[in-house]
């Protein structure tokens, strides 16, 4: 077994370690992989069985790899483990064991759009709004259920549940559940949420099935455990019951996908389950240089939900963290592309070895407008180029249309969308109409009643008066006020804005970034033709010469999809307060350390150098806003930084005070844009030498207390929100705020 002297003490305990349970905490850059590869191999060796090794993974490509690594070592009897995804995997023993549940063995699986179209058969049936019961937040809502194992019976015997429905005004989601769980069954299918919920009916209502499987899996690992949500644990617990060798493998501090279920109590509370669990910590961290894992530990730190452990390694120290600072978003974008350029040049790099993580997939657009300026090829991961991305394919549509009406594709695509009441045979009826008059469709709609009647015409009607609206002030308005007034009106943002899905709320994020790309564009001195068309004409140009496609390309994604990877030199961009965090990660402590996580996880993409850049303006709805550097800046040990001139100490220390920042460029190879359209940031309250923030626990209604940013002001109330308290305090010239007193630093006068 040679495989076994590469590996660290540690490491090769975990291997060799195989009966009882077991959890190896593994520190980012630790070779959990390998170690996971490495045990499966060993327990062949040594005489199991692949058939009784389960091995459950979060993603096929994960799978893949791992078999693929431990075919190398064992040969092909690799092929015979049971080892994929939780899905994967129960899918199998439910083609096997679902008769007993009352389905054949060929059932289909539904995925995301085959479940939200009998979702909207079912409102469509039951005479319900899908404004208001959204398909997306419906369909959340059943996931949401399942994951949780609560079926349709216990959904709509549980009165919290109801309670809940009906205070956001939508009553019926329990008939609804039932009523798809109804649909599901009678079409002989499953959802993807139905192969965990229904594994866990199997188990529980036909012991003998649970009996055989238990048998069979003698060995149970499961990968990036912090990931798992509760059906997906209570599932594992039960196949392990018998033989107990169980082995989960994570990282509390990398646990980031709470919005879709993950519950990091699974890692957390392990080692409750099972007392006399053997735990194995892969600390030494072979990834990053030695400033990198500091600095990743001294913001985990921070965390109060957390196992305790200490990564280090014995990689060089390395360059030490950037923090930069910028004056707008297009700025930082900027540096961040002639960075790149340069460390090339100086470095001999390749564009593979850069990766920008950002918080929202927004925030691409200003970054791939600077690299594609500087010829820097970039691809996406994760999501589209953003002008690739349907909402912004919508919205472009109506400018296009607006300023071409001759447009065909334009038409097909906004004709209907959001809904107004022209249906799928009406618009056929009315392009065969165009290509036999060999005219545009647009000329029939402006001449509808000679080609039809009713109701239908009338909505066309309608489409044709709002159309020729937007045209007349097309010729009036600059590029910016046009698009505003076609988003507005057309009815794109109110159907954006109205779905309340993660996915929603992203949507409706980048149709405003888009709107803030023609502000630019309309304020932008060196453009001499600020009309929508020359607007479009650059989009164009834009959207055709990209090349996405090649290996050798600076890899743009938001943070979550980075999870797993490695770069030479990371960006993390758009270090600000409501970005990262984010402001809908507010809300409690728990929200506040699953940022703090996902900045985590963010630091230690990076295998040798880190830049992490704050902008002081920002455009978000058509303005430019004044943004407030993250408090995550100052959670880093300072000796791991390097703060470029403009970004004083007092960042790390009052993150609010904008006092602390010059507004001079912060460096040599980055012009400052300084137009006047530039709003300056405020300049704060000048604090008094003695100012020290007081104990928030000594904090009471009714104290006059004084801010950095706000000034002096008395606390009118102080609520308890979860694990934090909340303090209103009405400020002498700022009026009313409301502030989470762990992070507030107010000093009572």
């Amino acid at each position: 077994m040679e495989y076994l002297e590469g590996l660290n003490p540690p490491q090769r305990e975990a291997v060799e370690y195989n009966e009882g349970p077991m959890m190896i905490i593994a520190g980012a850059g630790s070779g959990k992989t390998r170690v996971l590869t490495y045990k499966i191999a060993y327990l062949m060796d040594k005489g199991t069985e692949p058939f009784n090794i389960l091995a459950l993974t979060f993603t096929n490509k994960a799978a893949r790899e791992m078999r693929e690594r431990i075919e190398e070592v064992v040969g092909s009897e690799a092929k015979n483990l049971w080892m994929g995804t939780f899905h994967s995997i129960f899918a199998r023993i439910l083609r096997y064991e679902g008769e007993k549940l009352g389905y054949q063995s060929n059932f289909t699986i539904y995925d995301t759009e085959d479940a939200k179209s009998v979702i909207k058969g079912i409102l469509k049936d039951m005479g319900l709004d899908d404004k208001l019961y959204k398909p997306n937040t419906v369909l959340g809502r059943i996931s949401s259920a399942k994951n949780n194992l609560i079926s349709w019976r216990a959904y709509e015997n549980n009165n919290d549940l109801r309670i809940e429905d009906e205070a956001s005004g939508r009553p019926k989601i329990a008939e609804i559940y039932k009523e798809y769980a109804v649909r599901c069954f009678k079409a002989n299918a499953m959802d993807f949420d139905d192969l965990l919920f229904n594994t866990n009916v199997l188990f529980q209502k036909h012991v003998d099935v649970l009996n055989k499987y238990q048998n069979i899996f003698r060995y149970v690992m499961i990968d990036e455990f912090q990931d798992t949500n509760i059906s997906q644990y209570v599932i594992t617990r039960k196949l392990a019951a018998r033989y107990q060798n169980i082995c989960i493998v994570g990282d509390d501090a990398q646990s980031i996908y709470a919005f879709r279920g993950a519950n990091i109590q699974n890692i957390l509370n392990f080692e409750r389950d099972y007392p006399d669990l053997r735990v194995i910590k892969l600390e030494q961290n072979y990834r990053s240089s030695e400033n990198i894992v500091e600095a990743a530990n001294s913001v985990i730190r921070h965390n109060t939900q957390q196992l305790p452990k200490n990564v280090w390694t014995n990689n060089d120290p390395g360059a030490l963290i950037e923090i930069v600072k910028t004056a707008t978003d297009a700025d930082e974008a900027k540096f961040v592309a002639n960075s790149i350029f340069e460390e090339k040049v100086q470095h001999g790099l390749q564009n593979e070895d850069f990766a920008i993580l950002y918080r929202t997939n927004s925030q691409s657009r200003a970054i791939e407008e600077a690299l594609r300026r500087m010829g820097i090829k970039y691809k996406i991961v994760g999501g589209l180029s953003f002008y690739a991305r349907k909402e912004i394919k919508d919205m472009v549509s109506y400018l296009r249309f607006v300023t071409n009406p001759a447009d065909e594709e334009a038409f097909k695509r906004i004709i209907n969308y959001p809904k107004r009441g022209i249906g799928l045979t009406t618009v056929n009826k009315l392009l065969v109409s165009a290509h036999e008059k060999k005219i545009t469709p647009w000329e029939v709609a402006c001449n509808i009643r000679h080609f039809m009647g009713g109701r239908a015409a009338t909505s066309i009607e309608n489409f044709r008066d709002m159309i020729r609206a937007f045209q007349i002030t097309l010729e009036q308005k600059d590029a910016f006020e046009v698009a505003s007034m076609i988003a507005k009106n057309s009815g794109l943002l109110r159907e954006l804005y109205e779905d309340k899905t993660v996915e929603g709320k992203v949507r409706y994020e980048n149709l405003q970034e888009l709107l803030n790309a023609i502000k630019a564009f309309v304020e932008d001195p060196e453009k001499e033709d600020k009309s929508l068309d020359a607007f479009l004409q650059e989009v164009a140009l834009i959207t055709s010469a990209e090349q996405n496609d090649s290996d050798d390309a600076v890899t743009l994604m938001t943070i979550h999809m980075s999870k797993g990877l490695e770069y030479q030199n990371v960006y993390i961009v758009g270090m600000e307060e409501n970005l990262f965090p984010s402001q809908m990660m507010m809300e409690s402590r728990a929200d506040l350390e699953e940022e703090r996580r996902l900045y985590y996880v963010a630091i230690t993409r990076a295998k040798q150098k880190l830049h992490l850049s704050f902008a002081l303006q920002r455009y978000r709805f058509g303005k430019q806003i004044i943004c407030e550097p993250s408090r995550f800046l100052g959670e880093i040990d300072r000796k791991f930084l390097n703060i470029h001139s403009g970004v004083a100490a007092g960042v790390l220390e009052a993150r609010r005070d904008f006092s602390h920042f010059s507004t001079e460029p912060i460096r040599n190879n980055l012009t400052v844009n300084t137009r006047k359209t530039h709003t300056p940031p405020p300049k704060g309250v000048k604090a008094p030498a003695s100012f020290q923030p007081s104990p928030a626990e000594e904090l009471r209604e009714g104290q006059r207390v004084m801010h950095l940013k706000f000034g002096e002001g008395i606390i009118l109330n102080i609520q308890a929100s979860g694990s934090d308290r909340r303090a209103k305090v009405n400020f002498d010239k700022h009026g009313e705020k409301n502030l989470i007193l762990t992070f507030a630093k107010l000093m009572i006068i």
